[in-house]
């Protein structure tokens, strides 16, 4: 039988301002669930580079301090509030980065709130969250695989498959090793396209073709990596780009992309903003797409085609969950697919 804690306090990581170098870890009351809530014991906690910028510098958010960070949980339901139907005991969730969005066109942003700022986040033993606010596990996955799929893996499905269309044949670059691209490299594959993967290791680079890319250009040693795209592409350029970086490199996604193909920024690696001349956009007839995670409906989706296809997601660690800081060090450090905090034995 599961045996659920019944203790009183339970421990929480908090900022009490910004600063991530202010993150402690205090004692609270345990909550309990008013209508329409669930309660759930967080089992694993995936970081994003987006929660270390929302710590130190808000990313634009209001938070109400002390302020938990971190969107990403999977855990399983302690206790049910009054009307909740969505849930029962024991079964395993993940949050949702978006709650209010469910799905179809996206609200605005102030009419769409994400979890881990300003909604505060997941680096609690225990949190309450409204039932639709969460989604089942995948049957396939433990907690700290399944904890990394409700922002990286949803931005890879969305860019990708949800509003990119991606089918056999296509051809798609990826650019960098961390969580979103190594989901995209898995996704792809699985869907037939051929993945070129952009990086600055040729050891990454074995790995992620080991995870089903077919070629890797270091962009160290080929820092007009576009142009080694077209020669893999025999001229024609690539279907599909996951830009990462900003900056000047849209205009070399630019000139990798095939006429009509779709760039989707997501990352702001080297810069915020976008520099590329307008007229080789109007003759590349590209779509330029940002893309910011995806609908409750899209994960719920994602999460089936986890389960079918077998997709284990790419840990490059695990902390403890004491360890908290040192996750967040490991993750401004760069990493190899996920860092995930492990917050119960479960």
């Amino acid at each position: 039988m599961q045996r659920f804690a019944v203790d009183s306090t339970i421990n929480r990581w908090e900022i009490p301002s910004l600063g991530l170098d202010q993150l402690a870890l205090r004692a609270v009351p345990r909550p309990t669930p008013k209508a329409g809530e669930i309660l759930v014991e967080v089992e694993a906690v995936s970081l994003n580079y987006r929660d270390a910028e929302v710590a130190d510098n808000g990313m634009g958010n209001a938070l109400t301090f002390p302020f938990t960070p971190a969107s990403d949980m999977a855990g399983r339901v302690v206790a049910v509030g009054e009307g909740v139907t969505r849930f029962t005991p024991g079964d395993r969730v993940l949050s949702a980065y978006i709650p209010e969005w469910i799905d179809g066109v996206p609200l605005s942003w102030t009419q769409a709130p994400t979890q881990g700022g300003p909604i505060p986040g997941m680096l609690a033993q225990y949190v309450v969250t409204p039932a639709e606010w969460c989604v089942r596990a995948p049957r396939t996955l433990n907690a700290i695989e399944a904890s990394t799929l409700p922002v990286a893996a949803l931005t890879a499905w969305m860019a990708l498959v949800e509003l990119g269309n991606l089918h056999a044949g296509q051809s798609v670059v990826v650019q960098g090793t961390g969580g979103v691209s190594l989901f995209a490299v898995q996704l792809a594959a699985a869907h037939g396209a051929r993945v070129i993967v952009t990086s600055g290791s040729d050891e990454k680079i074995a790995r992620a073709i080991a995870l089903g890319a077919s070629h890797g250009i270091n962009r160290n040693t080929t820092p007009d990596w576009q142009h080694a795209v077209l020669e893999l592409t025999n001229g024609r350029g690539a279907d599909h780009i996951l830009e990462m970086t900003g900056g000047n490199n849209v205009e070399r996604s630019l000139q990798a992309v095939t006429q009509g193909g779709r760039i989707s920024v997501i990352g702001l690696l080297d810069s915020d903003r976008l520099s590329l001349p307008i007229l080789a956009l109007l003759a590349s007839r590209a779509s330029i797409v940002g893309i910011a995670v995806g609908p409750r409906r899209a994960l719920e989706d994602l999460v089936r085609t986890v389960d079918l296809l077998g997709i284990k997601p790419v840990i490059d660690a695990t902390y403890a969950y004491s360890q908290v800081p040192q996750a967040f060090a490991h993750l401004r450090r760069g990493a190899f697919g996920k860092i995930v905090v492990r917050v119960s034995e479960a």
